[in-house]
């Protein structure tokens, strides 16, 4: 099954070159670095590399990038004579690295993951000489797992998650994927339910750890940028819609549109999209409204105020989410009005803040199930219900902080994940490191 995974592979090769080429168009870091995507690298001087032991961790994209900095930044400090390789697949989970670790300097390196062949996995592997290979969340790549098994690097999967979605579709692919689960050293997961499901294609070890996400530290530079776009907006009530997919934006601005009358005077819409290649387009929808519109990268936070005319502000800034969540009064985390499985709720939940949710959330079921509990979150049924809801908030404020104080109770109740996945590892890294 695997021979003929990689004989896929190769033949859909072209074609996927040829959408990296097309994607590039709209995202201009998809046409560079090609070579690491190949498995191909210059030469490095092989004592230097041996005298500083390589910790691989893998994070696809902003996500997993952004879960990924407590345990990065924990691996650094246990392991001090180490430097870390952070792979990804996307431009926007590589710029939100150099964003994140630029303060770890050269300890941390960055490069595209390669494409799961055996031979340009082997070339990624015979060039870095990692220790230890650790996947974030939901990332099993067959040949990736069975190269490193063949060349003795343990794979970890840290803060693994499994929906029943994603079971029956891991569960159709059939021995491939048990074989690839097999060959996974540990796993480190977010929730007894998802242990289950993990345990269930076979993987040997799974430890139920909690998630790292609940121990990211607010950046005091982001609640500095936030402070300013908050002097910038001035007094004036701020909804924001964080991580809007495609779709959502339209039910969004419509419902908006429809309830400004119930929504608290000169109330302001903040929209930010997931993905970046989608500003442009959604700030024609906005005006396309018949909205007053502004973008953030246009915004000079230098102490004047936003013009009280614009209606909506378009977030179209590159790692200023914490940013955008402390300057607001109320956060909707998008991905959930639509059937896309949600978004991270913690990041909102870490600062205070009211937090509403979709129906849509089985990639992060839990997590939301547990805000919901503990009073901090809302789950709305759709944007119509989304604007009256804000408005309700918006316009109680004894209601807003007490729901507030409660998103930040569930988690700070929910950290330590970190302390606990590092805790598994020592058995798997040298310890000389």
């Amino acid at each position: 099954m695997r021979l003929f995974y990689s004989v896929m592979w190769w033949l859909a090769l072209p074609l996927v070159l040829a959408r990296l080429w097309l994607r590039g168009r709209k995202e201009p870091g998809y046409r560079q670095h090609w070579g690491e995507r190949l498995g191909l690298y210059r030469r490095i001087d092989a004592s230097g590399r041996a005298a500083a032991p390589v910790l691989w961790v893998h994070a696809v994209s902003v996500g997993e990038t952004r879960a990924a900095e407590p345990l990065v930044d924990a691996l650094l400090a246990d392991y001090p004579q180490s430097r870390i390789i952070l792979t990804h697949m996307t431009p926007t989970g590589r710029a939100t690295g150099k964003a994140l670790f630029a303060k770890h300097g050269d300890r941390l390196l960055q490069s595209y993951l390669p494409y799961d062949t055996g031979s340009m996995v082997s070339r990624f592997i015979r060039h870095f000489r990692p220790q230890v290979c650790i996947l974030m969340e939901t990332e099993v790549w067959p040949n990736l797992i069975a190269v490193c098994g063949a060349k003795g690097v343990p794979v970890v999967l840290a803060n693994a998650r499994l929906s029943e979605r994603s079971l029956r579709k891991a569960t159709r692919l059939g021995s491939l994927m048990q074989n690839a689960a097999r060959g996974i050293s540990l796993v480190a997961a977010q929730t007894e339910a998802d242990a289950q499901r993990i345990r269930s294609l076979g993987v040997p070890r799974v430890e139920v750890t909690g998630s790292i996400k609940f121990d990211v530290v607010v950046p005091d530079t982001a609640l500095a940028i936030g402070a300013a776009l908050r002097a910038a907006i001035g007094e004036r009530p701020v909804l924001l819609c964080a991580s809007t997919r495609e779709g959502e934006e339209e039910l969004i601005l419509q419902a908006y549109v429809s309830a400004r009358s119930a929504l608290p005077a000169a109330t302001l819409l903040l929209i930010v999209p997931r993905h970046p290649q989608r500003f442009d387009e959604v700030e024609k929808m906005i005006a396309a409204r018949g909205l007053t519109v502004a973008r953030r990268s246009q915004l000079v936070l230098d102490g004047s105020a936003m013009p009280h005319s614009v209606e909506v502000l378009l977030g179209d800034s590159m790692g200023e989410m914490f940013a955008y969540y402390s300057a607001c009064e109320v956060a909707f985390v998008g991905g959930s009005l639509m059937p896309l499985g949600g978004q991270n709720l913690i990041e909102p939940a870490a600062l205070g803040k009211p937090v509403l949710i979709g129906q849509h959330t089985f990639n992060f079921e839990l997590v939301t199930e547990d805000a919901l509990a503990a009073g901090g979150a809302q789950r709305i049924t759709d944007a119509a219900d989304l604007m009256s809801t804000a408005a309700r908030l918006l316009s109680n404020s004894t209601q807003r902080a007490t729901m507030g104080d409660n998103a930040l109770a569930f988690a700070n109740q929910h950290r330590g994940a970190t302390r606990r996945t590092l805790a598994l590892l020592p058995t798997l890294i040298n310890p000389t490191a």
